[in-house]
């Protein structure tokens, strides 16, 4: 699992069978010191994540599409969680 920054929202005139009644948001996963880790991903949202929250996000492909309640669909990330408050003890 993954913290990320939503920094967009798609929109898709046709979609997977098994996306319909879910966003799909554009993501930028974050190291722990909130710069970037990697290319940002569209993930599928399950948590009502809106532009600029940060998010739990998951990118393996089984476990985002079973995370979802998605089971065999084309599914790479998923949005699980929106983030409130992040606390380093260091």
């Amino acid at each position: 699992m993954l913290i990320g920054k939503v920094i967009g929202e798609t929109v898709a005139t046709h979609k997977h069978p098994s996306h319909v009644g879910r966003k799909a948001m554009l993501v930028q996963p974050l190291n722990l010191d909130g710069t970037n880790r990697g290319d940002a991903v569209i993930a599928l949202d399950s948590a009502d994540a809106g532009v600029g929250d940060k998010v739990l996000l998951v990118i393996e492909g089984f476990s985002a599409m079973t995370s979802v309640g998605r089971p065999n669909s084309p599914i790479d990330a998923a949005i699980l969680g929106v983030i409130d408050e992040v606390h380093l003890d260091v």
